[in-house]
């Protein structure tokens, strides 16, 4: 299958160096009821990339619920309190008991890997929940407004992503976003079609997530 965003544009969109595009990345996978995911993390944000790989090797993730999804937008996971959760349950409090300092930089582009928070003013994600982005296809002018609001401007290949590829850039300079689907981008879509209640599936999404080592 092939990468859905290419590696060396996702690094370079903030400034990245090019020459870290030669080097090996750490990759996890995955693994849910509707199909699995490999996701490369970026070198670019070492806190939240150690942070998920200590995570995943303690198989802190094994069992836990996508527990909120917004379809055209994002599926999220990784609150504790999901694994085993009956329908009444209240879920997106929990976490390991710390928060990583924010790593902001990298563009919501359609597929990213990026870090849920609280709203606290040093915008610091939570130590273990994450988002995978859905999406949609951008205008120029929907841009133009996100800009105008921000404060900053997208360059000419930000924006021909953002409208050809698609994203949720109102979370750019928000949030971290610290790495990519490279297989399974379909995953996140069916997750997105799943029947709500609220913004819980009716159904559990249950993940399990691997370490695939660097390539």
């Amino acid at each position: 299958m092939k990468k859905l965003i290419p590696i060396l544009v996702v690094l370079m969109l903030f400034g990245l160096s090019a020459c870290e595009t030669k080097e090996k990345f750490e990759h996890i996978e995955i693994e849910t009821n509707f199909g699995t995911m490999e996701v490369m993390l970026y070198n670019s944000t070492p806190g939240h990339r150690d942070n998920m790989l200590k995570l995943v090797k303690e198989n802190f993730y094994d069992g836990l619920l996508f527990h909120r999804v917004v379809k055209d937008f994002m599926v999220q996971g990784g609150d504790p309190n999901s694994r085993g959760a009956g329908p009444e349950v209240s879920l997106g409090g929990g976490g390991p008991g710390y928060q990583i300092p924010n790593e902001i930089g990298a563009p919501h582009i359609r597929g990213t890997l990026a870090a849920a928070r609280n709203n606290n003013p040093e915008k610091k994600s939570s130590g273990s929940q994450f988002y995978l982005v859905q999406g949609k296809k951008m205008t120029d002018r929907e841009l133009d407004g996100f800009e105008s609001n921000k404060g900053f401007k997208y360059n000419e290949e930000q924006r021909r992503l953002y409208k050809e590829v698609g994203g949720s850039p109102f979370l750019d300079m928000d949030y971290t976003v610290y790495g990519e689907i490279v297989k399974g981008i379909e995953v996140v879509d069916k997750i997105a079609a799943l029947p709500l209640q609220g913004v819980r599936p009716t159904e559990d999404v249950v993940m399990k997530i691997r370490y695939l080592g660097k390539k």
